[in-house]
């Protein structure tokens, strides 16, 4: 478990404050993460990755020269929200480009994709590279929808070799992309992870017994084993890993570097113990080991558990594997860097948003909008526990906690902008952007993304109607569905979202009350939410378990039949806390 704590909803902003304060020498503080404290390159591509806190040193300890440029750092295993990347990204910026480095999990595509939108609006050329190295968590024939875990390291390394040898972007994705599709990584582990404050580990091992493929979330693996001797895990991890050699590489002689990588639990002896084996079993084959990696480089916690990787050398890639590079945590070589001046060390992108005219009918509706978070949030607060335990039974058991990180953030944000004169839709607006960066996530973007709907359908400039409460959920449910790629039966928050939206419009077209058709819409969304425990999950981290969540509904979709009668409890002068997620669910 993770004993040392104060309170857990602060501990990755005092992590990220306690990692600066004694990395100051490489990293400065911006918002949404870290970037370089010394000059680089003027002129050439910035690497910025990123990725959910837990899992240092990944990502942050990667950040310094002949590495990346920046990382964009969200809450404990929530991918950072897109303004966080589109921050760290500002703040390393060289003038050439910023390519964006991350692994491939749903809620960090679709934060870095959007960032990458807005760098593009703004004239930045900017690219992304998804790692997708974890061979357990789809098959090759499906290779995108791989996981990325420790293979983030050969990926990040190559590519921000090549950008700081001033390589074009276009070259430097091509070599990313070749990084990636020439590292393999398969996992193991022997007990789950506990996030700080939680009573239980995100999943569990039976005692004497091996998961097999887990992820670095506390993704449960794809089977179970007895314990195996040290030499017996290293022949599981090396069979496994050969049997998928990347196109055109032909084993003997081959040049690879393997890193043996500790997930928080495992001592190094033990790693040295299993790395004898490997290296053996390497040079059995006819492999040449090439700059072995023992030790801790992507962790969760504290979980029991080892993964190994395999990046398949050819001479570019052993080159800029080889090129030296001064990080926290990833040192090789010698560099000479200046340090930034004091203008440049206090440089944030983040500035405090300008709050619109609004017409008083709107301020009025926005003391509206605020009611309807704060009851929200009373509502995710009473089921915060029994959110995180359905998500934990397919998936990796954070839902109720990033819910609750999102909607306070949303009405903490939308509190401040209804006293400094904001209108219903830039209220809605500024909780969007506060849900999306707190939570992280899925669900965080997801959720900005239907908050910025809603509130450009309302406006600033007159009071809210039933017809554009209901354009604007209906957008909510285009954009997410056209974003996220989701449909109607893929057991997510879409199977309540989509009739929710529909029964709406159907009401309000009918000539309904915003107050009615929002409460039918309500039941509606509460039958949907139910309905989907007979689903299996198509999209997101539950897909590899699908089988396991047969019988539970989806949490995502829980949790918004339980905001959207929540809000319509609001609307008829009732607002409470007593929703909760029926017993059996």
């Amino acid at each position: 478990m993770t004993r040392l704590f104060n309170e857990p909803a602060a501990f990755a902003d005092e992590m990220i404050e306690g990692f600066v304060a004694s990395h100051g020498r490489w990293v400065r503080r911006v918002s949404g993460g870290v970037a370089r404290s010394t000059r680089s390159t003027p002129e050439t591509v910035a690497l910025v990755i990123g990725g959910g806190s837990g899992h240092y040193p990944a990502f942050a300890g990667l950040v310094g020269q002949g590495l990346a440029h920046g990382a964009a750092m969200g809450n404990l295993f929530a991918s950072p929200s897109a303004q966080q990347v589109y921050n760290v990204a500002k703040a390393s910026d060289n003038g050439a480009g910023v390519l964006l480095g991350y692994g491939n999990y749903a809620g960090d595509v679709l934060h870095f994709t959007q960032a990458q939108d807005k760098l593009r609006a703004e004239g930045i050329d900017c690219r992304s590279i998804a790692v997708t190295d974890d061979i357990s968590s789809a098959p090759l024939a499906e290779k995108h929808k791989r996981r990325g875990i420790a293979g983030d390291l050969t990926v990040f390394k190559v590519a921000a070799a090549a950008a700081e040898a001033g390589h074009s972007m276009d070259a430097v994705v091509e070599i990313a992309q070749r990084a990636n599709d020439r590292t393999r990584s398969f996992g193991v582990a022997f007990t789950g992870c506990t996030l700080p404050g939680a009573d239980q580990p995100l999943f569990s091992v039976p005692a004497g017994r091996m998961a097999v493929g887990m992820g670095i979330h506390g993704e449960p693996g794809i089977g179970e084993t007895d314990i195996p001797t040290a030499d017996e895990l290293a022949e599981l991890l090396v069979k496994d890993l050969l049997a998928e050699v990347p196109e055109g590489v032909i084993v003997q002689g081959a040049r690879v570097v393997p890193i043996l990588n500790g997930l928080g639990s495992v001592k190094y002896e033990e790693l040295f113990v299993v790395y004898r084996r490997v290296a053996q079993l390497l040079a059995e084959a006819g492999i040449e080991a090439v700059d072995p990696q023992v030790g801790e480089l992507v962790t969760s916690f504290d979980m029991a558990g080892t993964s190994l990787t395999l990046f398949w050398l050819d001479a570019e890639l052993e080159e800029l594997w080889l090129a030296p590079a001064d990080a926290p945590a990833f040192r090789r070589g010698a560099i000479t860097a200046k340090a930034l001046d004091a203008d440049e060390l206090a440089f944030d992108a983040e500035q405090l948003a300008v709050i619109p005219e609004a017409t008083d009918e709107s301020r009025s509706a926005a003391q509206s909008v605020l009611a309807a978070l704060d009851a929200a949030k009373a509502v995710i607060d009473a089921n915060v526990a029994e959110l995180g335990r359905i998500d934990a039974i397919a998936g990796d058991g954070d839902h109720g906690i990033g819910m609750e990180r999102g909607i306070h953030a949303a009405s903490a944000a939308a509190a401040d902008a209804v006293v400094r004169g904001a209108g219903a839709g830039t209220v809605l607006n500024l909780a969007a952007d506060a849900w999306a960066d707190k939570a992280g996530g899925t669900s965080g973007a997801l959720w900005g993304m239907a908050l910025r709907a809603v509130g450009a359908a309302v406006g600033d400039h007159e009071a809210p109607n039933a017809t554009a409460v209901a354009a604007g959920v209906a957008e909510a449910k285009r954009s997410i569905m056209d974003f996220g790629k989701a449909k109607v039966g893929d057991k997510t928050l879409v199977d309540v979202l989509s009739p929710f939206s529909d029964a709406l419009t159907a009401r309000v077209n009918d000539g309904g009350s915003l107050r009615d058709a929002w409460g039918a819409a309500a039941t509606i969304a509460e039958q949907s939410a139910e309905a989907t425990a007979n689903l299996l999950p198509l999209m997101g981290r539950a897909r590899p378990h699908a089988e396991k969540s047969l019988g539970t509904p989806d949490a995502g979709a829980i949790s918004m039949a339980l905001i959207v009668r929540a809000i319509h409890n609001t609307l008829i002068g009732e607002t409470t806390a007593k929703n909760t997620v029926k017993e059996n669910a």
